[in-house]
């Protein structure tokens, strides 16, 4: 094992946790708006709205895993050190379990505001805060996820 495999887990495990962090939590939130839609097709714009929040986690996690492969050399340039690939799979977990488990609680939230909705839509801006408050965790995951990953090619390590 060298530096170019711990950077290469790192990128797949930030890439397939918060990708089913957000499947899971698109997933229930789909399943909830099928069901008001069937009843009120009126709300489709709400809903999908409520429906699409849990799928940033995903997004977040493939730009990470894409920037590790860009400064990792698997698209050309230098191979990482055993410390720079160590360095990588610890950055790429931050977003791939802040992803994972936000994704799945975001969804919950959705799921929460999508009900909230169909009794009435006045509460469709309550639903929204609540969902959001979520999100500001796995931006955070991916804040630092991103940070790290931009420093490591200029570490000695």
């Amino acid at each position: 094992m060298n530096g170019m495999f711990f950077a290469l887990l790192g990128a797949s495990l930030a890439t397939a946790l918060a990708g089913i962090g957000s499947a899971k939590g698109v997933g229930g939130a789909a399943q909830a708006a099928m069901g008001v839609l069937s009843e009120d097709s009126s709300k489709f714009g709400k809903m999908l709205v409520l429906t699409l929040l849990p799928g940033t986690q995903g997004l977040y996690g493939f730009i990470v895993g894409f920037l590790v492969l860009v400064s990792c050399g698997v698209l050309g340039g230098n191979l990482p050190t055993m410390g720079q690939g160590l360095a990588f799979l610890g950055a790429s977990l931050a977003i791939g379990l802040g992803g994972l488990f936000s994704g799945i609680a975001q969804g919950k939230a959705a799921v929460s505001g999508i009900a909230m909705t169909a009794k009435d839509d006045a509460n469709f801006s309550k639903g929204m805060v609540s969902v959001t408050l979520v999100e500001i965790y796995a931006l955070l995951a991916f804040i630092v996820s991103l940070l790290v990953v931009i420093q490591i090619p200029s570490l000695s390590i």
